[in-house]
């Protein structure tokens, strides 16, 4: 469902251009949660922004759904939804504005538009509220909207771009039943965190990325098998050769 091949981008910054991203390649499948893992500044939004089209690469290419990101237009964008933390809602619709709003951005007939609003409302618990402005909602109503708006179009595959960033305890358990829901429905995931504890809970396989480059990928497994580490943090920081800070609960991937 998802392929990325050599995915490569380096920012002209004058004398001294940056290798953001650097020779990236791994692969989603179906029902598969793929953790694209690493520290802020990794290179994970960049690959993802890459993915989804929206940034063309210096070199190599991604491909969703058998279409490949450097050969269409808006096509691609049609196999694609998108959860972002850094992602709001127009405050002045309401979720059923929202909703017929962007199924109609993605060409959705207005007959199936209604009925999808429908199921979505019913499956995030939508119909209480919607219809009130999404200024007036709660944190976690908007957080709902914002899931049922990335199903619209029924996506095969589905990028969560740190999802869980400002979220609470109660929202922060309704990102992880929706990628649960994800993996059911046989949606393509890829999740964008530095969470590493959070990743170990939701993805099947993972990527972890140090200063653009694929450090390593494998199930939970064959990593602690090759890094013969317990867990995903422990392996991060052998890995990427950082010394571990003794008696301290701070998370330096956080930071």
């Amino acid at each position: 469902m998802i392929g990325v091949h050599q995915l490569t981008k380096r920012f002209d910054a004058g004398n001294h251009p940056i290798l953001a991203v650097d020779q990236i390649s791994f692969d989603v499948r179906e029902s598969e949660v793929y953790g694209l893992l690493g520290p802020n500044g990794a290179g994970k939004t960049t690959t993802l922004r890459m993915v989804l089209g929206l940034l063309a690469p210096t070199s190599g290419y991604a491909e969703i759904n058998g279409i490949r990101t450097d050969r269409s237009d808006g096509e691609l964008r049609r196999c694609i939804g998108l959860v972002s933390a850094s992602a709001n809602l127009y405050q002045w619709l309401t979720p059923r504005e929202t909703l017929l709003y962007f199924a109609d951005l993605y060409g959705i007939s207005p007959e199936y538009a209604r009925d999808a609003v429908t199921r979505l409302s019913e499956q995030f618990g939508l119909m209480d509220f919607l219809d009130r402005r999404c200024s007036v909602l709660s944190t976690g109503q908007k957080q709902r909207v914002q899931l049922a708006r990335a199903l619209i179009h029924d996506p095969p595959v589905m990028l969560l771009d740190e999802p869980t960033r400002g979220l609470d305890v109660i929202g922060t358990q309704g990102i992880f039943e929706f990628i649960g829901h994800l993996r059911t429905l046989g949606k393509a995931v890829i999740v964008c965190t530095h969470r590493l504890d959070e990743a170990e809970r939701l993805c099947d396989r993972f990527g972890l990325l140090h200063q653009g480059k694929m450090v390593i990928e494998g199930t939970l497994d064959e990593l602690k098998t090759k890094t013969s580490q317990t867990g995903l943090m422990e392996m991060f920081l052998h890995l990427a050769e950082i010394p571990a800070i003794v008696n301290t609960p701070h998370n330096p991937l956080e930071s």
